[in-house]
């Protein structure tokens, strides 16, 4: 099954890169998960956060595979435990749906466009820095699928 990450993000820290490669290794035979950095939108000098957010938010969603099913990570989405998102996972599978997962730059993704993603996942009530959220993403899409196989990582 193919996955896509794509996020509105700056280049990663060294020790972001590292665990979101770690995971991206655990997941290779179960999972091929793809992931696109697309750059942050000018801010500053007579550019409004609300020109930024509608150009990141347009580029984001412009670069979704097509027939790609749409999962935006947003706070107002329902956070799933990681039992939720394994089911989610099956259901994708089954239904031959290749999902991508959205990450909107600092001031998020606009809601005219939320409203065009299928789904909204919330990772919680914390902010997280996007490189981080990155790894929680993968590393949940580990803990899920060894949920699937029934491997002794999620206990």
């Amino acid at each position: 099954m193919r996955a896509w990450l794509l996020a509105i993000s700056d280049r990663a820290p060294d020790w972001a890169e590292a665990g979101y490669q770690d995971y991206i290794g655990r997941l290779r035979t179960r999972l091929d998960l793809r992931y696109k950095a697309l750059k942050l939108a000018r801010r500053g000098k007579g550019l409004s956060d609300a020109q930024a957010r509608k150009d990141e938010s347009g580029r984001l969603l412009a670069k979704v595979p097509d027939g790609a099913w749409r999962v935006a990570l947003d706070r107002s989405g329902k956070a799933w435990s990681s039992e939720d998102l394994a089911r989610q996972l099956e259901r994708w599978h089954i239904d031959s749906r290749t999902p991508c997962f959205l990450i909107g730059g600092p001031d998020g993704i606009l809601p005219t466009d939320l409203a065009q993603c299928e789904q909204r996942w919330s990772l919680g009530a914390l902010t997280l820095p996007h490189a981080l959220a990155r790894v929680v993403v993968a590393e949940q899409l580990y803990r899920a699928h060894c949920i699937l196989d029934n491997h002794p990582y999620h206990r």
